[in-house]
Protein backbone atom coordinates (compact mmCIF):
# COMPACT_ATOMS: atom_id res chain seq x y z
CA UNK A 1 0.00 0.00 0.00
CA UNK A 2 2.80 2.37 0.80
CA UNK A 3 4.38 1.54 -2.35
CA UNK A 4 1.61 2.15 -4.25
CA UNK A 5 0.87 5.78 -3.07
CA UNK A 6 4.45 6.64 -3.26
CA UNK A 7 4.10 6.27 -7.02
CA UNK A 8 0.70 7.75 -6.83
CA UNK A 9 1.78 10.94 -5.68
CA UNK A 10 4.60 11.54 -8.17
CA UNK A 11 2.13 10.39 -10.61
CA UNK A 12 -0.44 12.84 -9.35
CA UNK A 13 2.39 15.72 -9.32
CA UNK A 14 3.50 15.58 -12.95
CA UNK A 15 -0.40 15.22 -13.91
CA UNK A 16 -0.85 18.44 -11.77
CA UNK A 17 1.92 20.13 -13.20
CA UNK A 18 0.31 19.39 -16.61
CA UNK A 19 -2.66 21.05 -16.25
CA UNK A 20 -1.85 23.81 -13.67
CA UNK A 21 -0.59 26.00 -16.84
CA UNK A 22 -4.15 25.58 -18.54
CA UNK A 23 -5.75 26.13 -14.92
CA UNK A 24 -4.11 29.04 -14.25
CA UNK A 25 -4.86 30.52 -18.19
CA UNK A 26 -8.42 29.69 -17.21
CA UNK A 27 -8.01 31.49 -14.02
CA UNK A 28 -6.39 34.19 -15.15
CA UNK A 29 -9.04 34.71 -18.04
CA UNK A 30 -12.06 34.65 -15.65
CA UNK A 31 -10.41 36.89 -13.25
CA UNK A 32 -8.78 39.40 -15.54
CA UNK A 33 -11.36 39.64 -18.96
CA UNK A 34 -10.42 41.66 -21.89
CA UNK A 35 -10.97 45.10 -22.00
CA UNK A 36 -13.19 46.36 -23.45
CA UNK A 37 -11.46 49.14 -25.30
CA UNK A 38 -8.94 46.52 -26.42
CA UNK A 39 -11.54 44.48 -28.01
CA UNK A 40 -12.50 47.76 -30.09
CA UNK A 41 -9.41 48.06 -31.61
CA UNK A 42 -8.61 44.44 -32.37
CA UNK A 43 -11.72 44.51 -34.31
CA UNK A 44 -10.51 48.03 -36.03
CA UNK A 45 -7.55 45.80 -37.31
CA UNK A 46 -5.93 45.77 -39.84
CA UNK A 47 -6.25 49.39 -40.19
CA UNK A 48 -4.85 49.99 -36.16
CA UNK A 49 -1.61 48.36 -37.18
CA UNK A 50 -1.50 50.07 -40.64
CA UNK A 51 -1.95 53.62 -39.17
CA UNK A 52 0.68 52.76 -36.63
CA UNK A 53 2.94 51.71 -39.05
CA UNK A 54 2.17 54.22 -41.74
CA UNK A 55 5.13 55.45 -43.56
CA UNK A 56 4.57 58.78 -42.56
CA UNK A 57 5.19 57.66 -38.77
CA UNK A 58 8.31 55.85 -39.99
CA UNK A 59 9.30 59.04 -41.77
CA UNK A 60 8.45 61.35 -39.08
CA UNK A 61 10.46 58.80 -36.48
CA UNK A 62 13.73 59.73 -38.91
CA UNK A 63 13.16 63.33 -39.57
CA UNK A 64 12.65 62.19 -42.64
CA UNK A 65 9.37 63.71 -43.47
CA UNK A 66 9.69 66.52 -46.24
CA UNK A 67 8.78 70.12 -45.18
CA UNK A 68 5.57 69.87 -48.41
CA UNK A 69 4.29 66.99 -46.45
CA UNK A 70 4.62 67.98 -42.92
CA UNK A 71 3.45 71.12 -43.88
CA UNK A 72 -0.32 69.33 -45.56
CA UNK A 73 -0.87 67.39 -42.85
CA UNK A 74 -0.37 69.67 -39.80
CA UNK A 75 -2.58 72.57 -42.42
CA UNK A 76 -5.25 69.51 -42.19
CA UNK A 77 -4.91 68.30 -38.17
CA UNK A 78 -4.97 72.09 -37.19
CA UNK A 79 -8.18 72.71 -39.72
CA UNK A 80 -10.20 70.21 -37.15
CA UNK A 81 -9.22 71.35 -33.83
CA UNK A 82 -12.63 73.53 -33.45
CA UNK A 83 -14.26 70.49 -33.86
CA UNK A 84 -12.05 68.58 -31.51
CA UNK A 85 -12.68 71.14 -28.99
CA UNK A 86 -16.83 70.65 -30.18
CA UNK A 87 -16.47 66.96 -29.38
CA UNK A 88 -14.26 67.58 -25.80
CA UNK A 89 -16.97 70.27 -25.01
CA UNK A 90 -19.88 67.37 -25.53
CA UNK A 91 -17.79 64.56 -23.58
CA UNK A 92 -17.40 67.11 -21.11
CA UNK A 93 -21.05 67.66 -20.78
CA UNK A 94 -22.13 64.01 -21.50
CA UNK A 95 -19.75 62.93 -18.18
CA UNK A 96 -21.87 61.20 -15.87
CA UNK A 97 -19.14 61.98 -13.02
CA UNK A 98 -17.91 65.28 -11.61
CA UNK A 99 -14.25 63.67 -11.68
CA UNK A 100 -14.84 63.01 -15.26
CA UNK A 101 -15.78 66.33 -16.10
CA UNK A 102 -12.63 68.32 -14.12
CA UNK A 103 -10.26 66.06 -16.09
CA UNK A 104 -11.97 66.52 -19.63
CA UNK A 105 -11.92 70.48 -18.68
CA UNK A 106 -8.63 70.37 -17.97
CA UNK A 107 -7.31 68.84 -21.55
CA UNK A 108 -9.57 71.27 -22.90
CA UNK A 109 -7.38 73.96 -21.60
CA UNK A 110 -3.93 72.33 -22.80
CA UNK A 111 -5.48 71.25 -26.07
CA UNK A 112 -6.48 75.33 -26.37
CA UNK A 113 -3.00 76.56 -25.53
CA UNK A 114 0.49 74.04 -25.63
CA UNK A 115 -0.65 71.92 -28.58
CA UNK A 116 -1.77 75.49 -30.63
CA UNK A 117 1.05 76.71 -30.01
CA UNK A 118 3.10 74.06 -31.53
CA UNK A 119 0.90 74.42 -34.58
CA UNK A 120 1.88 78.26 -35.03
CA UNK A 121 5.80 78.00 -34.60
CA UNK A 122 5.84 74.94 -37.02
CA UNK A 123 4.05 76.64 -39.74
CA UNK A 124 6.35 79.36 -38.84
CA UNK A 125 8.81 77.04 -39.47
CA UNK A 126 7.64 75.34 -42.83
CA UNK A 127 6.71 78.77 -44.48
CA UNK A 128 2.89 77.88 -43.83
CA UNK A 129 1.00 81.58 -43.99
CA UNK A 130 -2.21 82.04 -43.10
CA UNK A 131 -3.41 82.50 -46.74
CA UNK A 132 -2.59 79.53 -47.28
CA UNK A 133 -3.52 77.78 -44.09
CA UNK A 134 -7.23 79.49 -45.54
CA UNK A 135 -7.50 78.70 -48.52
CA UNK A 136 -5.91 75.02 -48.44
CA UNK A 137 -9.02 72.94 -49.08
CA UNK A 138 -10.55 70.07 -46.66
CA UNK A 139 -9.25 66.66 -47.88
CA UNK A 140 -11.57 63.73 -47.50
CA UNK A 141 -10.19 62.54 -44.39
CA UNK A 142 -10.66 65.92 -43.26
CA UNK A 143 -13.72 66.51 -43.72
CA UNK A 144 -14.61 62.84 -42.84
CA UNK A 145 -13.51 63.81 -39.34
CA UNK A 146 -15.18 66.92 -38.90
CA UNK A 147 -18.30 65.22 -39.39
CA UNK A 148 -17.74 62.40 -37.56
CA UNK A 149 -16.90 64.60 -34.17
CA UNK A 150 -20.26 66.12 -34.98
CA UNK A 151 -21.87 63.41 -35.36
CA UNK A 152 -20.49 61.72 -31.24
CA UNK A 153 -21.22 64.99 -30.07
CA UNK A 154 -24.77 66.07 -31.35
CA UNK A 155 -25.25 61.77 -30.31
CA UNK A 156 -25.76 63.23 -26.80
CA UNK A 157 -24.01 60.14 -25.45
CA UNK A 158 -21.23 59.95 -23.73
CA UNK A 159 -19.91 56.59 -24.87
CA UNK A 160 -20.49 58.03 -28.54
CA UNK A 161 -18.23 60.80 -27.60
CA UNK A 162 -15.68 58.34 -25.82
CA UNK A 163 -15.22 56.07 -28.37
CA UNK A 164 -14.00 58.70 -30.85
CA UNK A 165 -11.81 60.21 -28.53
CA UNK A 166 -10.46 56.91 -27.41
CA UNK A 167 -9.28 56.38 -31.65
CA UNK A 168 -7.81 59.95 -31.92
CA UNK A 169 -5.67 59.90 -28.96
CA UNK A 170 -4.66 56.51 -27.94
CA UNK A 171 -3.95 55.44 -31.84
CA UNK A 172 -1.49 58.30 -31.62
CA UNK A 173 -0.03 57.17 -28.21
CA UNK A 174 0.62 53.94 -29.88
CA UNK A 175 2.38 55.40 -32.55
CA UNK A 176 4.35 57.57 -30.47
CA UNK A 177 5.14 55.69 -27.86
CA UNK A 178 7.46 53.45 -30.18
CA UNK A 179 9.60 56.21 -31.52
CA UNK A 180 13.13 55.64 -30.76
CA UNK A 181 15.78 57.74 -29.22
CA UNK A 182 17.51 59.92 -29.96
CA UNK A 183 14.38 61.90 -31.39
CA UNK A 184 14.48 63.83 -34.45
CA UNK A 185 17.14 67.28 -34.45
CA UNK A 186 14.25 69.49 -36.28
CA UNK A 187 11.40 70.40 -33.77
CA UNK A 188 8.38 69.93 -35.71
CA UNK A 189 8.87 66.61 -36.22
CA UNK A 190 10.69 66.02 -32.23
CA UNK A 191 7.77 68.02 -30.59
CA UNK A 192 5.02 66.34 -32.44
CA UNK A 193 6.04 62.97 -30.99
CA UNK A 194 6.58 64.16 -27.64
CA UNK A 195 3.01 65.76 -27.49
CA UNK A 196 2.00 62.56 -27.97
CA UNK A 197 3.67 60.89 -25.66
CA UNK A 198 4.12 62.46 -22.66
CA UNK A 199 3.36 61.33 -19.18
CA UNK A 200 0.33 63.35 -18.97
CA UNK A 201 -1.05 62.32 -22.54
CA UNK A 202 -0.48 58.63 -21.56
CA UNK A 203 -2.59 59.33 -18.12
CA UNK A 204 -5.04 61.10 -20.44
CA UNK A 205 -5.14 58.26 -22.63
CA UNK A 206 -5.78 55.76 -19.76
CA UNK A 207 -8.52 57.55 -18.45
CA UNK A 208 -10.59 57.70 -21.59
CA UNK A 209 -9.99 54.20 -22.11
CA UNK A 210 -11.06 53.50 -18.35
CA UNK A 211 -14.26 55.42 -19.01
CA UNK A 212 -15.10 53.81 -22.51
CA UNK A 213 -14.22 50.57 -20.40
CA UNK A 214 -16.84 51.94 -18.28
CA UNK A 215 -19.80 53.01 -19.71
CA UNK A 216 -19.26 51.29 -23.68
CA UNK A 217 -20.61 47.91 -22.67
CA UNK A 218 -24.15 49.30 -22.75
CA UNK A 219 -24.11 50.68 -26.17
CA UNK A 220 -21.61 48.05 -27.94
CA UNK A 221 -22.69 48.20 -31.49
CA UNK A 222 -22.41 52.24 -31.23
CA UNK A 223 -19.11 52.16 -29.76
CA UNK A 224 -18.42 49.84 -32.44
CA UNK A 225 -19.55 51.95 -35.08
CA UNK A 226 -17.67 55.10 -34.16
CA UNK A 227 -14.70 53.32 -33.15
CA UNK A 228 -14.17 51.74 -36.41
CA UNK A 229 -14.88 54.78 -39.12
CA UNK A 230 -12.44 56.98 -36.83
CA UNK A 231 -10.01 54.16 -37.51
CA UNK A 232 -10.37 54.37 -40.72
CA UNK A 233 -10.31 57.65 -40.53
CA UNK A 234 -7.00 58.06 -39.14
CA UNK A 235 -5.19 55.76 -41.86
CA UNK A 236 -6.87 57.72 -44.57
CA UNK A 237 -5.49 61.08 -42.93
CA UNK A 238 -2.14 59.62 -43.13
CA UNK A 239 -2.43 58.73 -46.65
CA UNK A 240 -3.73 62.16 -47.76
CA UNK A 241 -0.46 63.91 -46.59
CA UNK A 242 1.19 62.29 -49.68
CA UNK A 243 -1.88 62.93 -51.89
Amino acid sequence: MQAARSLAIPRLALAWSRRYPLIKAQLGAATMPERFTETLRAASEPAWSQAVGHRFVNELFAGAVPDTVMARYLIQDHRFLDSFLTLLGAALADADTFAAKLRFGRFIGIVSSEENTYFLRAFEALGVTEDRRAVDPDTEATAGFKAIMHEAAQARSYAAALSVLVVTEWLYLDWASRAPQPRPANFVHAEWIALHDSPGFCDFVEFLRAELDRVGSAEVDLCRDFFRRAVALELAFFDAAYA
